[in-house]
């Protein structure tokens, strides 16, 4: 029995977990909007959130903390700079959990995890090419 027992394992070493966490963590900060597996995105949640509650608090040692946590100088200055300062207010809650349905190939079930307030503009930014840009003039 599992009673009282801490997280999800999802199926993967303790190494490759925090990996997984590190990387969505990244990815939600950049697009503020993901979609993945209902049960990444619920253990996804509190890492996040205890992030975002990091960066309110500021100060070098919290920096650091969030630093060794999310190993992206990038989105850690947009954590510390940007959604600190749309949170500041708020008590809690800064992500929901949407269910998206069924993946076709493993019938998985998926689900978007977002920011609350979140930028709509920021999704799909700096991702990859441009879409409909074919290089030829």
């Amino acid at each position: 029995m599992r009673h009282k027992v801490g997280h999800r394992k999802l199926q993967r070493t303790s190494q490759h977990r925090a990996a997984l966490l590190r990387n969505l963590s990244a990815a939600l900060i950049k697009h503020e909007q993901i979609t993945t597996t209902t049960a990444k995105a619920r253990e996804l949640r509190p890492y996040i959130e205890k992030l975002i509650t990091l960066a309110k608090r500021r100060g070098l040692s919290n920096r650091r903390l969030a630093h060794a946590r999310l190993q992206d100088d990038t989105q850690l200055v947009k954590l510390f700079d940007v959604l600190a300062t749309r949170y500041g207010a708020r008590a809690g809650g800064y992500t929901r959990i949407i269910k998206a349905g069924i993946r076709a190939s493993d019938a998985a079930p998926i689900a978007v995890i977002e920011f609350v307030d979140r930028d709509v503009s920021a999704k799909g930014r700096d991702s990859g090419p441009v879409q409909g840009d074919d290089g030829e003039e």
